[in-house]
């Protein structure tokens, strides 16, 4: 396990790592989630194995620290990112970004031309203020404190038993933080510095759930859009297989 300071605190943004040739290929989980369950069972596939993996924990998330005096703001995860990147000696990096870890990707291709060359991002988070769906968690609908105190439960059995695995080791705090910066977004908003960005950008959406909102807008930026049948927002769990096949580009 490797870690890189990301505040005056000295906190740890932490990953573990597989050996390999570069570039390396560095995954981000989304919101209360951690990027090993999400995205190791990928590198060990013969088609992905023998590039240098970094499987990187937000920070409040999984292994990394959670300081309470941290905003949790997306551009706050990226500047992490980019200190975990930093210390690993990691540049031109193929980031594998899910959920929220897609829109914190995003911000740092924006901001760190240096450290990305190319972008898979699944189902990641490109407007503010989303409209509610059946998979939303309802964190940011809550007062900060309220989530800690009494929303953090009513959310873990809510979710289901899979996201609650990983919900339940991220910090309340920061969970909630993390939520209603992603729900507030950026300015320019997420997509707009996607569309704007000249590396190379895959989005991967699950066909079950539903089109692309603005994929056509996405595509005529020169955003790559895939749709991976037998998937929901989990693509790389529900359907490892085709998710590779992005990956290599292959599919």
């Amino acid at each position: 396990m490797r870690g890189a300071r990301f505040d005056t605190e000295g906190s740890l943004i932490r990953w573990t790592e597989c050996e390999g040739e570069d570039p390396a290929r560095v995954y981000v989980h989304g919101l209360g989630a951690a990027s090993a369950p999400y995205h190791a069972h990928l590198a060990a596939r013969p088609e992905l194995a023998g590039r240098r993996s970094l499987f990187v924990d937000l920070p409040g998330h999984g292994l990394s620290d959670r300081p309470t005096g941290f905003g949790y703001t997306l551009e706050d995860h990226a500047e992490a990112l980019a200190a975990a990147l930093d210390e690993a000696d990691v540049r031109d990096a193929e980031i594998v970004a899910h959920s929220m870890g897609g829109s914190v990707a995003i911000v740092l291709a924006h901001r760190r031309a240096d450290l990305v060359a190319r972008l898979v991002l699944t189902e990641a988070n490109l407007d503010p203020y989303p409209s509610k769906t059946a998979g939303s968690s309802g964190i940011a609908d809550y007062e900060e404190d309220a989530f800690v105190t009494e929303g953090h439960a009513r959310v873990l059995e809510r979710v289901g038993p899979g996201w609650a695995a990983t919900m339940r080791l991220t910090d309340p705090r920061a969970l909630h933080r993390s939520a209603t910066g992603l729900v507030r977004g950026t300015s320019p908003t997420m997509r707009a510095m996607l569309m704007a960005l000249s590396v190379e950008r895959v989005y991967v959406q699950g066909a079950l759930s539903g089109d692309v909102p603005g994929g056509d807008d996405l595509e005529a930026s020169g955003v790559r859009v895939v749709t991976v049948p037998d998937a929901g927002h989990n693509v790389m769990l529900d359907n490892p297989a085709a998710f590779a096949a992005v990956l290599t580009g292959h599919s």
